[in-house]
């Protein structure tokens, strides 16, 4: 009588890989890889191949050349995966990604050379991969882990279903006499919120810079301005998510930022991008809603930020002026959604501050880096540490240059009559920007120096002491409190 356990144990186990061995997806991964890298090649193949989705992964995967040995795995799935070795069980990936890519991942993890995978013809998907597997192992004759509606068409053909995630159709199962193993997955909303990084919202105050330099302290300005600081915190955080999808493997390689959700796989790629679409509508619509010319700005923002995320942030020295030019932006931002005339002085003041600023960041990550070599993603190695802080040092001279030009110009005198006490402002000014480069400098701060400013306690107390200085050359705390 043949002994059913040993049968049972014989039985291979075979593993989807996108969802299920991966908390990410191969194609999408793919895509945004490949975007990074050939950008023309993946829109050709994309706008060529889209409705011949293996054809488009074998494309894909050739433009891409992922790290697979960097991908996000699910622990409970793999953990499965060694407790079936163990026992002597095969272990066989089937999956409609690509086949190069799959028989990679099976060397990798040390997987039955045996696999099931989309060949550039056939998408080895639902009712393919289970006709595939049926032909090989019989009704019943293998084990299936799974995470997605569409692998229902595989568990009926199984004897063991491994569901990963709620998945619901998967409920119906027992019914048919198959044995149900629960394994975590899935993704959280809370996890999807911190990928839009609210915290970095915090950087949008500066679309207030133009209300609080003219003195235009009313509700009629500020209500518009603070709508659009909504759809600017709308707006980057979309970007957010590109940049955040185009670098996955340069986060990966980082010592913090491999946590973030899609690096580390707890939200799904394509669950980004719809939160990008949603994200970018709705920051559209608040602009259009505005005016024409702050929707012009938002427009611009976004184009100079996908530019930047696309290919400038992997240019020396370009990558640090467009940093400052998004930062300027916001200043322009704020003049167009209050409708408030924003002096050229504040403009030609505010840019080498932000170019300080960027070198700051710049020179925080490399401070922070745990080796000599380039920046994953950048163009910078701890040997540019010292240009970096003479480039800075360059835009502090500069800002407080045109901070005393602006002190003397008749606009300066109109709007601040009282001159020496301008004057006595630039010293907590230097200090501050003095102050901020050299936290960089020693890797004292964080990785966004706006973010770090507006947290840091100490340098929030300096920009009120500067604040102060300028209100009482402005007269407005005369006119605000009658002295």
């Amino acid at each position: 009588m043949p002994n059913t356990e040993s049968a049972a144990r014989a039985k291979p186990l075979v593993l989807d890989v996108d969802g299920t061995l991966l908390r990410t997806d191969l194609l999408f991964e793919s895509f945004w890889a490949g975007l990074a890298k050939d950008p023309i090649g993946v829109i050709r193949a994309t706008a060529a191949h889209l409705g011949d989705r293996a054809r488009l992964k074998q494309e894909l995967a050739q433009i891409a050349d992922l790290r697979l040995d960097l991908m996000p795995v699910n622990a409970a799935v793999l953990e499965a995966a060694e407790s079936a070795k163990a026992e002597g069980r095969e272990v066989i990936l089937a999956s409609a990604s690509d086949q190069d890519q799959v028989a990679q991942l099976a060397e990798h993890y040390g997987l039955s050379e045996r696999y099931y995978a989309s060949d550039g013809q056939t998408n080895l998907k639902g009712q393919a991969k289970a006709a595939a597997l049926t032909r090989d192992f019989g009704p019943r004759g293998f084990d299936y882990a799974g995470n997605a509606a569409v692998d229902m068409q595989v568990w009926e053909h199984a004897d063991t279903a491994l569901v990963v995630g709620k998945v619901a159709v998967a409920t119906t199962l027992p019914e048919g006499g198959h044995e149900v193993i629960r394994l975590p997955g899935g993704w959280t909303a809370r996890k999807l919120l911190k990928a839009l990084r609210p915290h970095q919202w915090v950087k949008n105050v500066l679309l207030l810079l133009p209300l609080i330099a003219s003195h235009r302290f009313d509700l009629e300005t500020l209500i518009p301005i603070l709508l659009g600081i909504v759809a600017f915190s709308g707006a980057a955080s979309s970007i957010y998510i590109i940049n955040d999808l185009l670098d996955l493997e340069a986060d990966r390689l980082h010592p913090t930022k491999n946590r973030r959700p899609f690096a580390s796989g707890d939200v799904p790629i394509p669950v980004g991008m719809l939160a990008f679409v949603g994200l970018l509508a709705l920051s559209l619509g608040i602009a259009a809603a505005l005016n024409w010319g702050f929707f012009g700005v938002i427009v611009l923002y976004t184009l100079t930020s996908l530019a930047y995320s696309l290919k400038l942030k992997r240019m020396r020295w370009v990558d640090i002026t467009t940093l400052a030019s998004l930062y300027t932006i916001r200043v322009v931002a704020g003049a167009a959604a209050g409708q408030v005339d924003v002096s050229i002085f504040m403009l030609i003041f505010i840019f080498p501050v932000f170019i300080a600023l960027g070198c700051v960041k710049r020179l925080t990550e490399l401070t922070l880096a745990q080796g000599d070599e380039r920046l994953p993603g950048r163009g910078y190695g701890r040997a540019d540490r010292g240009d970096l802080l003479n480039v800075a040092g360059i835009g502090v001279f500069g800002a407080l240059v045109i901070f005393f030009l602006y002190s003397v110009s008749d606009q300066g005198r109109v709007l601040y009559p009282d001159t020496w006490l301008m004057w006595l402002a630039m010293i907590p000014m230097a200090w501050w920007l003095i102050r901020m480069v050299m936290l960089g400098w020693y890797g004292k701060q964080d990785y966004d120096p706006i973010v770090f400013a507006l947290k840091d306690k100490l340098g929030l107390g300096i920009l009120m002491i500067i604040l102060s200085l300028m209100f009482w050359a402005a007269g407005l705390w005369g006119h605000w409190f009658g002295g």
